[in-house]
């Protein structure tokens, strides 16, 4: 089922996430919603704060060429390939990388942002068990995105003051006009 994905400047999305405790349907469930959610609204990640519930659970699914169709420049994204996480912790960082991103709580604002090239995680699956993932590039900017949500924060937190002044000028702005 999709579900609604809160927008910036929501006050749940400074919450920060707890852990999860019992691995059951009720958390599969979640799950299943966060990627109909992230689907749907074409996203390659997705925390679950971001729908409004406060658990250190999230997903990423980043787009793998369309062997079906070359032309499609956006890919496509396997579901063999969905990565879902529940308390995650990264044990290693290393490198540097700029990034452009973006982000379903702020659509329509992408920002160079700086993160660490290399990662390692580890976290436990919808059942419980424990995993060590090493991501680089593209994968270690999707995880370390994704968990600064679970401790309350947006990418946009990562700006320079001058940068993120003029991006709250712009959203409110944005914000107004949708209103009217």
């Amino acid at each position: 089922m999709t579900r609604e994905i809160l927008v910036y400047p929501n006050p749940i999305l400074r919450k920060q996430s707890k852990d999860v405790e019992v691995f059951d349907e009720k958390l599969h469930q979640l799950l299943d919603d966060m990627n109909d959610t992230m689907m749907e609204f074409g996203g390659v990640g997705l925390a679950a704060v971001q729908i409004g519930v406060l658990l250190n659970v999230l997903i990423i699914n980043l787009p793998v060429e369309d062997l079906d169709n070359p032309d499609n420049k956006d890919g496509v994204q396997l579901k063999e390939n969905l990565i879902e996480a529940i308390n995650p912790k990264i044990v290693f960082k290393d490198g540097e990388q700029v990034f452009n991103e973006g982000c379903l709580s702020i659509p329509g604002v992408h920002e160079e942002i700086k993160r660490a090239y290399d990662v390692t995680v580890s976290y436990f699956d919808r059942y419980g068990q424990k995993h060590t993932i090493q991501a680089d590039d593209f994968l270690a900017v999707a995880w370390q995105h994704e968990m600064e949500h679970l401790s309350g924060h947006v990418f946009i937190e990562n700006l320079s003051f001058l940068k993120r002044k003029k991006f709250e000028k712009e959203w409110k702005k944005r914000l107004k006009s949708k209103k009217n």
